[in-house]
């Protein structure tokens, strides 16, 4: 049964702030702040992480730094930083796009983390940060996750986290030259109180050993 938006009004634009985690902190992308640690992070540890994204990689300093500087500036994607809390290094980015007020939908998306971030506690928290700002801080009805068809990796993450997979765009868009067929994910409010207890119960202090290992898997805990 449909829900009834009889009384439905557009949601807020996302307002661009610094939203707070247990392992890391998400602060709005700024080119000067966040560049070095960046480039460090996310330059030859791990060739993969540029082959299906629009850009990337980077060869030279000045280059990036246009590049970051010009994601600071936008609104819409809007780019956070992925910021370690115990250490304050920056080790990653990621972004709202596609910000629908009107329809309450918003994706995330041009997530880059870097050797140091990929499958860490901090990683999950990122996503749970943003998830839980745009639903539950914001009311939005819709939160998407889209990536290349091919990009096992982005498609396992999706899963993991609680996205649904909702079909396959066929020929959606040319990348680097290359076609695209497009993985369409999405979680919508109605699921989004059982996900948000599990990615909490996940995240918890009681749910890592004492070498830092996860006790209980994330979908174990989303039943």
């Amino acid at each position: 049964m449909s829900a009834d938006l009889s009384q439905w009004q557009p949601r807020p634009f996302p307002p661009h702030e610094i939203l707070q985690g247990r392992f890391i902190r998400l602060e709005p992308l700024d080119a000067t702040r966040h560049g070095d640690d960046l480039w460090q992070e996310l330059q030859g540890p791990d060739p993969a992480l540029w082959d299906y994204l629009p850009y990337g990689p980077f060869t030279e300093r000045a280059a990036f730094d246009a590049w970051l500087a010009g994601n600071a500036d936008s609104r819409d994607p809007q780019f956070y930083a992925v910021v370690e809390q115990s250490s304050s290094r920056t080790l990653g980015l990621l972004a709202y796009l596609r910000i629908t007020p009107k329809d309450g939908c918003i994706e995330l998306g041009h997530v880059a983390f870097g050797r140091a971030m990929q499958r860490t506690p901090g990683a999950t928290e990122a996503v749970f940060l943003l998830a839980r700002h745009a639903f539950d801080e914001l009311g939005y009805r819709r939160f998407e996750w889209k990536c290349n068809s091919r990009n096992a990796r982005s498609r396992r993450a999706a899963e993991r986290f609680g996205f649904h997979y909702e079909g396959l765009f066929r020929q959606h868009m040319v990348v680097k030259g290359q076609n695209r067929d497009t993985a369409w994910y999405a979680l919508i409010d109605s699921e989004w109180p059982q996900c948000c207890e599990a990615f909490q119960r996940w995240l918890a202090a009681d749910n890592f050993d004492a070498a830092g290992r996860q006790i209980r898997r994330l979908e174990e805990l989303r039943g």
